[in-house]
């Protein structure tokens, strides 16, 4: 509890106090990579203080290029977990309410994460366009594709939005398996427990090698790819 309490309060006063300098210098440089580079080494050393030893397996098989990387979701501890663990700037499809933060929301844009409202489908249109964009200029992105986190830990059918990004922009997708974190922080739990969670990145599919078409086979190959390696608890049923 006192752990928890410690980190969110150490997040909170960093957004208020350092994260308003780097978005400064980001505009004024026109780069974001300093900001982005110190908060996941912030995140890293938060993940830390929690109790949280994270493990990373196959991070040689990430692309050099721009890529779409895709992950089951069973915990709030997942982005720190795994953001952090992947060797480039990536940009982030997240909901729009999270943008309306003030400080954080200015940060998340200035860093090229993409805002979605789920419920408006014009806004959802615009904003898978937008991804499009940035992806063919370069940005990697991190998508969710069960489209909010599993309650149980057992990984959840895929939702199309990802492939059907990825077919488009015509880039790879790499399957990322995250192991473990359900069990240090369930969905709807406050308190996070010491543990340690494994980062698993399986072997790039290249999306241009299918059409809109075939974006079922696309989704399959990688749902497949992700439930491989999860533990037996976590595979779908």
């Amino acid at each position: 509890m006192i752990r928890t309490v410690f980190v969110a309060t150490s997040l909170v006063l960093a957004v208020i106090f350092l994260l308003p300098l780097l978005v400064l210098w980001s505009l004024i440089a026109g780069n974001p990579d300093l900001m982005y580079g110190l908060a996941m080494k912030l995140v890293r050393l938060e993940t830390r203080l929690l109790g949280i030893r994270v493990r990373v397996e196959g991070v040689d098989k990430v692309p050099s290029g721009p890529c779409i990387f895709v992950a089951n979701h069973a915990s709030s501890i997942d982005p720190m977990a795994f953001i952090p663990a992947i060797p480039r700037r990536v940009g982030i499809l997240a909901k729009q309410e999270l943008f309306r933060i003030p400080i954080f929301g200015t940060a998340m844009r200035v860093a090229e994460f993409v805002p979605v409202d789920r419920g408006n489908k014009e806004s959802a249109s615009a904003a898978a366009s937008l991804a499009v964009q940035r992806l063919k200029k370069g940005l990697s992105f991190v998508i969710f594709s069960e489209g909010t986190r599993s309650p149980d830990g057992r990984m959840r059918p895929f939702k199309r939005g990802a492939f059907t990004l990825a077919i488009e922009a015509g880039i790879p997708v790499v399957p990322v398996s995250i192991v473990g974190a359900h069990r240090l922080m369930k969905k709807g739990e406050k308190i996070v427990r010491r543990g340690s969670v494994t980062i698993r990145f399986a072997e790039p599919i290249d999306a241009s090698a299918f059409t809109f078409e075939q974006r079922d086979e696309l989704l399959a190959r990688v749902q497949n790819a992700v439930a491989a390696g999860l533990q037996p608890d976590q595979q779908p049923l």
